[in-house]
């Protein structure tokens, strides 16, 4: 066996999503938001002295970081998109900014959790008036951001599923705004929660109520943030495309006599794949030609063909 020729087909490094900026105008929109409900809550509780108030004001403080993040991250990917430094571009500065922000709801959700052990031991008075309007309000405004961030990313993964089934939805997910739909989701769910803890509290005298609403919510936020964290955590450490893809790519290659020997599909952005092929046949094509028959799966964005001369290699398909 001999090496024939290698040959990396014209590459370029956007591989940001295709709706990267509509997701940065909304997310974007979501902080605004959620910053405005921020400085609101803390002023009135410094003005009427209910803590209430004010630790809403600060929980708001904290989602409005990670909802900044998310907004620092669609810019900082659409302005060095075409940076040489970055090897395979831009499209993974989502999933890190995602994997942040998933650890920030485990530390939200651990929070929450102790919180409530510790008021379910030793229950604390509540205002129960001022505090139903406290969760009232900011259930609003949760669900005003969600409104933005979510009919987006809904219909997004709905455009995809036909063509792309198996699976193959999921390598269209922007976790980061996957990440902010998931903190306005917390935010919502505890105001939810908060609520129906204090109606029971107030009318049926359930103090217990609002610690136990409270292990629930943080159970259920943890579970989204462990999710969070595996699916970008995968992206961010290059795992390998799921055996669907690699079947995909060996199918679209190996016909005539031409063998894949090594394979490297994983994922480089939204939508984005980057393929790395080694192949073996008796009577080698030009390399771009094998690369062309990728062309038909537009995600594989970034391929690259290294093609060797081996007499008798379509009998190792036939073997293996």
């Amino acid at each position: 066996m001999h090496h024939d020729q290698t040959h990396p087909s014209v590459h370029k490094h956007d591989f940001l999503g295709s709706s990267h900026d509509i997701h940065a105008r909304r997310t974007r929109w979501v902080v605004a938001l959620t910053a405005a409900m921020m400085v609101l809550e803390i002023a009135a509780g410094l003005w009427t002295g209910s803590m209430a108030l004010l630790a809403d004001g600060i929980h708001m403080a904290t989602h409005a970081g990670a909802l900044g993040v998310a907004a620092f991250a669609y810019w900082f990917a659409k302005r060095h998109v075409g940076n040489p430094r970055f090897t395979f571009g831009t499209g993974k500065v989502g999933d890190l900014a995602g994997f942040a922000s998933a650890l920030l709801l485990a530390v939200f959700a651990i929070g929450i959790a102790v919180e409530s052990f510790q008021r379910l031991l030793a229950p604390a008075n509540i205002a129960y008036s001022e505090a139903i309007w406290v969760a009232v309000l900011g259930l609003l405004v949760n669900l005003a951001s969600a409104w933005l961030l979510g009919g987006d990313h809904h219909h997004h993964h709905h455009g995809h599923d036909h063509s792309h089934d198996h699976g193959h939805a999921h390598s269209h997910t922007d976790n980061n705004l996957r990440s902010a739909y998931l903190h306005v989701l917390a935010d919502a769910l505890t105001s939810v929660m908060a609520i129906v803890a204090l109606l029971a509290g107030r009318y049926l005298g359930w103090a217990w109520m609002d610690a136990a609403m409270g292990l629930v919510g943080a159970f259920v936020i943890a579970r989204w943030s462990w999710s969070l964290m595996r699916d970008t955590a995968s992206v961010l450490i290059d795992a390998e495309a799921g055996p669907d893809r690699l079947a995909e790519v060996r199918e679209a290659i190996e016909d005539g006599d031409a063998v894949v020997n090594d394979l490297h599909v994983w994922r480089v952005g939204p939508g984005h794949y980057a393929v790395i092929v080694s192949l073996v046949a008796d009577r080698p094509l030009a390399p771009q030609e094998y690369a062309d028959r990728l062309a038909i799966h537009e995600e594989y964005a970034h391929v690259t063909i290294e093609v060797h001369s081996c007499e008798g290699a379509h009998r190792l398909r036939h073997a293996a």
